[in-house]
């Protein structure tokens, strides 16, 4: 958890849903990096590790976890570690102690998950229970993925599992027979298909790859011709140039989505590996198209390479096509693309304690995320690809990478093997025709250094025509990108008028919400509707998100005359700097108005608002920028006001205040966020008073306490009126928020939230006040106040 600096431990934090299902407290990072170690040529550290995973990890665990990660990860990392630590023995210098400890615990692992394959077609569970070998229970009916569970198991374990090789032959008889493939899920217990979608991503990827590295490593020739015939099918129909699209099984000219996701990323290589140069070429430079259009692979795209879904969990299959192709042109072009990786990885993942997944590519947004899968191959590839020969301590074309990137010896290939099953497809013959006997030299094929060149130019151009990068001039359903709800800026014409165009209108509410509604049949065009459906679902999506985030309210308490502590506003805190719920005192000091009052560049005086708690308009730049301009001045302590006149927390869910997508670790004072209404009390305060001193904490302070400080040090009336806009309690209390969802046509988003929707402000224009309506007694307000006392607290005691 590279954002709060400590490792993830089931069960100590909130669960993530299947992801989790990698996690078996088995110490997966440490299993599944152990040849990384070697690679880099730490080989003293990877003595260490080894001994590490000796004495501490325990295998038996009460737990349910995912037989594929475990798999791969840990039965592969462990294999992997193996032959790294024989090779090092081999050289008489280091692991002379190794006894094949590391292989033994992949065999405990193997026994552990064997389970899973007792069902009546072969095909395994996708969930296990390895507490103990006689107690393992599988679990589950119909993984998603369950072509990667079936074939990774049959390769990591190869022949020496019968129980593998029935499964694989089992799914190889169930393929569609006209289109030879097969789809992406599998009833495991009928054999019959439930999603008849079939592609080269996931759920599906490690299913061909080990296909064709089954055959490298086993060389059982029926391996490589179910591969080449499966291979036949995928050029027929699921590859259009540069693109790789699902089909469906039984008809598979019928497209059977719009978008890809980014573990068909791996395909480039596997065809490299193949022998297929001239469609690697083309497929990666799309995918590096796309990655410089987003700075990252975003975890699904569509077909006119916009943003599908946003995460980028630093997934390295894009890295490992790269590699490859590298390896076999020797073209520079794939280290400049190696480059670019790696800059991005540095400019935007890095952080104190790792790499941090990406949340959102648009935005730059950070998951407290580093899966093991991004030491274990994100660092091998990169390495190998910049990699000079005298940078290796050994061999790596005498290994092949697994799924994981383990590194398995090919000397395996050389040793005897078990004999088939006897349920295997012994009436498989071979077809001479399914082979190609002979790999492609690159030096003839590609002489011409301009030849591959030639082949990205296209791809590059087709990318630049179809993804621009954004520019809020450009308009939906004239071959530009759409408004996307992130970018979104209420009061910025531009806007306003590609909501029209996609048959989008915007209400704003007495509240401070804005209302949108779509009407498709009000769209410029078929194209410009699609893409308002698309902001509408987005907008609702962000909205959901933004509501889940929502941490319990901070307190802005007036403590000066004539308040003494008795008017609490509530706020929103910030994701950054200084967490008040963590400071016993809070931060207390007298409040200044920034000047620029949005707070966006440097403050002009500067010498008022050192020491002080500066007042910032809210709108034009990030609220982090603010923060950074008002620290700078020397202030204590932030607070921003909303410029949407009306709003207030009585009818707006509060939200905490987003970052800029970059490291936020210099911002140190505390920010809280105040809506029009709470805002303009204090506004109001100042300007009666001119000296108004707040206290920013987590919750209200003893105001008896405060009163009787400020009564001693007070000489001012004490009696004189309170100004009409402070004494609006109604403005003061906090409520349940609205939990209403919208429908499919219709949102109310909050605007303007953290980074993700920003809106410029509109002109200053003096706010009018009801002084007749608002105007009360300080007899009525001390009531008043006891009462929004009770709904504060009784607002921390629900959250």
């Amino acid at each position: 958890m590279p954002l709060t600096c400590r490792g993830r431990v089931r069960g100590q934090e909130p669960s993530r849903g299947d992801v989790d299902d990698a996690l078996g407290k088995f110490s997966l990072t440490l299993i599944d990096t152990l040849d990384t170690l070697v690679l880099l040529n730490k080989t003293t550290e990877f003595e260490e590790a080894v001994r590490r995973v000796l004495r501490d990890v325990r295998l038996d665990n009460d737990i349910v976890v995912s037989v594929f990660e475990t798999n791969i990860r840990v039965l592969g990392g462990l294999l992997g570690g193996h032959s790294m630590a024989v090779m090092l023995k081999d050289t008489g210098y280091h692991m002379q102690w190794y006894q094949d400890e590391l292989l033994h615990m992949a065999k405990d692992v193997g026994l552990r998950l064997l389970p899973a394959f007792n069902t009546s077609s072969g095909l395994p569970y996708p969930r296990v229970s390895p507490q103990t070998i006689h107690k393992t229970t599988a679990v589950g009916i119909c993984p998603d993925h369950i072509h990667s569970c079936v074939h990774t198991h049959t390769a990591t374990v190869f022949r020496s599992l019968v129980h593998a090789r029935r499964a694989l032959d089992f799914l190889w008889e169930k393929r569609q027979r006209n289109s030879n493939l097969v789809g992406t899920t599998i009833n495991i217990h009928s054999g019959e298909w439930v999603r008849r979608d079939s592609g080269v991503g996931a759920g599906i990827d490690s299913y061909y790859e080990y296909l064709l590295k089954a055959y490298i490593l086993l060389g059982d020739d029926l391996f490589l011709q179910r591969f080449n015939i499966h291979y036949a099918s995928i050029m027929k129909y699921i590859s259009q140039p540069p693109l790789l699209l699902d089909v469906h099984i039984h008809k598979p000219l019928l497209p059977a989505r719009t978008w890809m996701d980014s573990l068909l990323a791996f395909f480039p290589g596997l065809q490299v590996l193949k022998g297929d140069i001239r469609p690697a070429i083309e497929t990666h430079e799309m995918l590096y198209q796309v990655t410089k259009k987003h700075n990252f692979l975003p975890e699904a795209f569509t077909t006119d390479f916009r943003v599908h879904w946003a995460q980028h969990p630093l997934r390295p299959e894009f890295a490992e096509s790269t590699y490859f192709l590298y390896k076999a042109t020797k073209d520079p072009y794939y280290l400049e693309v190696g480059r670019t990786v790696l800059d991005n990885l540095n400019r935007f993942a890095r952080v104190p304690c790792g790499f941090a997944a990406m949340k959102d590519v648009r935005t730059g947004s950070h998951e407290d995320r580093m899966d093991s899968f991004f030491l274990a191959e994100m660092f091998k590839y990169l390495f190998l690809l910049f990699a000079e020969e005298e940078d290796l301590t050994f061999n790596v074309e005498d290994y092949i990478f697994t799924t994981e990137a383990h590194l398995l010896p090919l000397s395996l290939s050389t040793a005897p093997h078990a004999p088939s099953p006897a349920n295997a497809t012994s009436e498989e013959e071979l077809d001479d025709s399914n082979f190609d006997w002979t790999c492609p030299n690159t030096r003839l094929l590609f002489p011409d250094p301009a030849f591959p060149r030639n082949l990205r130019d296209p791809i590059r151009s087709a990318v630049d025509k179809s993804c621009p990068r954004p520019a809020i001039h450009r308009e939906p359903g004239m071959g530009r990108p759409p408004l996307r709800a992130q970018d979104f800026m209420a009061n910025n014409p531009d806007h306003l008028e590609l909501l029209r165009r996609m048959g989008v209108s915007l209400i704003h509410l007495k509240d401070g919400r804005v209302q949108l509604v779509q009407h498709a049949t009000q769209a410029v065009s078929a194209v410009a509707a699609e893409d308002g459906m698309r902001f509408m679902q987005e907008m609702m999506e962000l909205s959901s998100q933004q509501q889940k985030e929502q941490l319990p309210p901070r307190a802005v308490q007036i403590v000066s005359h004539p308040f003494f502590g008795r008017v609490v506003l509530t706020s929103g805190p910030a994701q950054f700097g200084t967490d008040l719920s963590k400071s016993i005192m809070g931060v207390r000091g007298f409040v200044t108005v920034a000047e620029p009052y949005s707070g966006c560049a440097e403050l002009s005086n500067a010498a008022f608002v050192q020491g002080r708690i500066a007042l910032l308009q809210r709108g034009q730049c990030m609220f982090a920028e603010k923060a950074r301009h008002i620290m700078k001045a020397g202030a204590i302590g932030g607070i921003v006001i909303d410029d949407n006149e009306g709003s207030s927390s009585d009818t707006a869910p509060l939200f905490q205040m987003a970052g800029d997508g970059r490291n936020t670790d210099d911002v140190t004072l505390p920010l809280l966020f105040l809506f029009y209404k709470e805002g303009n009390i204090l506004l109001e305060a100042l300007k009666e008073y001119r000296e108004v001193e707040v206290l920013l904490s987590d919750k209200a302070r003893d105001r008896g306490r405060d009163v009787q400080e400020e009564e001693e040090d007070c000489s001012t009336d004490q009696t004189s009126p309170v100004p009409a806009a402070t004494l609006d309690q109604s403005h003061v209390r906090t409520v349940e928020q609205d939990e209403s969802a919208p429908h499919n046509e219709e949102v109310t988003p909050e605007e303007d939230v953290g980074p993700a929707i920003k809106r410029n402000p509109e002109p200053e224009e003096e706010p009018e006040v009801d002084k007749d309506s608002s105007r009360k007694s300080v007899e009525a307000m001390m009531a008043d106040w006891r009462e929004d006392l009770e709904a504060f607290q009784q607002m921390e005691d629900e959250l």
